[in-house]
């Protein structure tokens, strides 16, 4: 069965699609990698149904893509890490698979993920795909919702966009968990996260189309008074995430879902935190920095 790809919502024909007649676990070819990555250009986020891979499977399909990310964007220790540090661990889990404690220092960070933000925008280079497979999920809950930040971009008043070409936003892990009054860093971490710059506005190098670079990391802007830059990257977030706006994805066990962070935001939504939930994620690294990138 070839390849197909089918818009999820045929009112928004060029956000978000199904792919399937695929088998990730057997491998691709590099034609139907580049045929994947046309459709990426288009709809940005791709959900392929019923791939029941491990995960060495998941990344050998990633690195069709690009340079690969390392996993060094959460705060677990090596040796409590359940997973390689090739694989982003998305669970609430500890590394004997049993369900972190409501207070545990490694799940009250990763409540972060439930603010809309683009994955590794508070590195130098931030990220261009990510890959998250749904090894368990629970009944209930858990959904991940993505904005289409292309769309956003085109409904912003003209004046709005004037003014956000050229800006230069601050990044960093540090604003985003500060947010929820997370502030359990040791100093390792405070270095390792200092703040890096993102332009506010990109345009996209596979469909030439403009788009806002927002996420919660964001929590300056150069030149700009801290109190103004964060009104202003608040306000652009509450346009941009508007239901018209925005993808809500209801997971399936085996499902892989996959998105251009140059392209979109996402959130994870609340679910019942004593129920085990188990995803993984591989991250496909960006060309460059987004000031060496053109616009």
């Amino acid at each position: 069965m070839p390849l197909t790809i089918t818009p999820i919502d045929p009112e928004r024909a060029d956000f978000a699609a199904r792919a399937t007649g695929l088998d990730i676990a057997k491998g691709v070819s590099a034609d139907i990698a580049a045929d994947i990555e046309a459709a990426m250009d288009r709809y940005a986020v791709l959900v392929f149904p019923g791939q029941n891979i491990n995960d060495e499977q998941q990344y050998a399909f990633s690195t069709h893509f690009g340079p690969m990310e390392t996993a060094t964007g959460d705060i677990a220790q090596r040796g409590d890490r359940r997973l390689s540090m090739d694989i982003n661990d998305i669970s609430n889990l500890d590394k004997n698979g049993e369900v972190l404690a409501r207070d545990d220092r490694r799940r009250l960070f990763g409540l972060g993920n439930m603010l809309w933000h683009s994955d590794s925008s508070f590195k130098p280079t931030p990220a261009k795909y990510s890959l998250l497979s749904a090894r368990f999920v629970p009944a209930e809950g858990g959904n991940t919702e993505f904005a289409d930040m292309r769309a956003a971009w085109d409904a912003l008043d003209p004046a709005i966009q004037q003014e956000c070409m050229g800006l230069v936003a601050e990044h960093s892990q540090l604003y985003s968990r500060g947010m929820l009054g997370f502030d359990d860093f040791t100093d390792e971490q405070r270095k390792m996260w200092e703040p890096v710059p993102q332009r506010l506005m990109r345009r996209h190098p596979g469909s030439g189309r403009l788009s806002l670079f927002l996420a919660s990391h964001a929590g300056a802007i150069r030149g700009w008074p801290i109190p103004e830059a964060r009104m202003f990257l608040r306000d652009l977030t509450e346009h941009a995430t508007q239901r018209q706006f925005v993808y809500a994805h209801r997971w399936r066990q085996h499902d892989l879902v996959m998105w251009d962070n140059r392209a979109v935001m996402h959130r994870a939504r609340r679910y019942d935190h004593t129920k085990r939930r188990d995803l993984h994620r591989t991250t496909v690294a960006d060309s460059a920095p987004t000031l060496e990138q053109p616009i």
